[in-house]
């Protein structure tokens, strides 16, 4: 098994909407806006190889949109998803399944690319993985989400035939849910962001890896009360942040932030103040 950061570059976001209810004065220190209150942000993505599977977990943003949808965003950096695949050896054809998180925009725009006036497969050999529950959340969508569930980024993939779908595990006493995904990764559930949401969970050297998604954007984020504005049931999203923490210290887990605009990974400590980053590192560190 091998594991392979793939970056797609970078976008910006406005630091209240990340932060929610906590004060500029607080998380401008964390990552410091500009003029517009707007902050870097990653995209951020990983690649598995596990066997004679190639999983891509997340696709960012992709490029198919307006430049007046991307004015909102800022994308900027040299990366690419393809560039990213190249440096490690692969080919988009290569991928075998892609690991969709959740469906917003900024996590499977990157899966769906245009060509002239069509929409294809930017992985045409790979299944791609939802589950019933998120899939029918994301295509009915409510008012509040609905600007982030972008229908040329969700329904090609049933039209192609690409879809398939995880069982959904929904827990018990209260514990996330889990199910298997391959020998060497299982799936958490979470509902805090959006409903349903994946984090792979990969067994890697010997080590627990989780995919944190938007359950925690960034290391910034691992402060309980440090709730995104865009979560649709942030007190949900306190409870699994508080039930996952305890379990990743306990375990020595290493976290893997898909948009810290600096770190790829860390581990955690208990401080006086709660739960908070200990070491940070690069993926192919480990």
């Amino acid at each position: 098994m091998q594991l392979y950061t793939i970056n797609t570059g970078f976008f910006k976001l406005d630091g209240g909407a990340m932060f929610g209810v906590v004060p500029k004065t607080i998380w401008n220190k964390i990552n410091p806006a500009d003029e517009r209150n707007l902050c870097d942000w990653a995209l951020r993505c990983m690649l598995i190889e596990d066997g004679n599977r190639l999983i891509l977990v997340d696709t960012g943003n992709g490029d198919k949109q307006d430049a007046k949808f991307f004015g909102h965003y800022y994308l900027h950096g040299d990366d690419t998803l393809e560039k990213s695949l190249k440096r490690h050896g692969f080919h988009p054809d290569d991928i075998t399944d892609v690991f969709l998180t959740h469906l917003h925009f900024d996590h499977c725009g990157g899966t769906i690319k245009r060509e002239g006036d069509k929409l294809v497969p930017a992985f045409k050999n790979a299944k791609c993985w939802s589950n019933k529950e998120h899939w029918d959340w994301a295509v009915f969508p409510n008012d509040r989400e609905k600007a982030s569930f972008l229908k040329e980024n969700i329904l090609p993939i049933r039209e192609n035939g690409q879809l398939e779908l995880v069982e959904v595990n929904a827990g018990i006493d209260g514990k996330l849910g889990r199910t298997g995904f391959t020998e060497n990764i299982s799936v958490r559930f979470v509902s805090g962001h959006t409903d349903n949401m994946m984090l792979p969970q990969i067994q890697y050297k010997g080590r627990t890896i989780v995919y944190m998604a938007d359950l925690l954007p960034s290391q910034g984020h691992i402060p309980i009360p440090y709730v995104m504005g865009y979560d649709m049931f942030p007190l949900t999203t306190i409870n699994e942040k508080k039930s996952f923490l305890k379990e990743a210290l306990e375990g020595n887990y290493i976290l893997f932030f898909e948009h810290d605009p600096v770190y790829e990974c860390c581990t955690l400590k208990q401080t006086e103040k709660g739960i908070r980053p200990d070491q940070f590192f690069k993926l192919e560190e480990i």
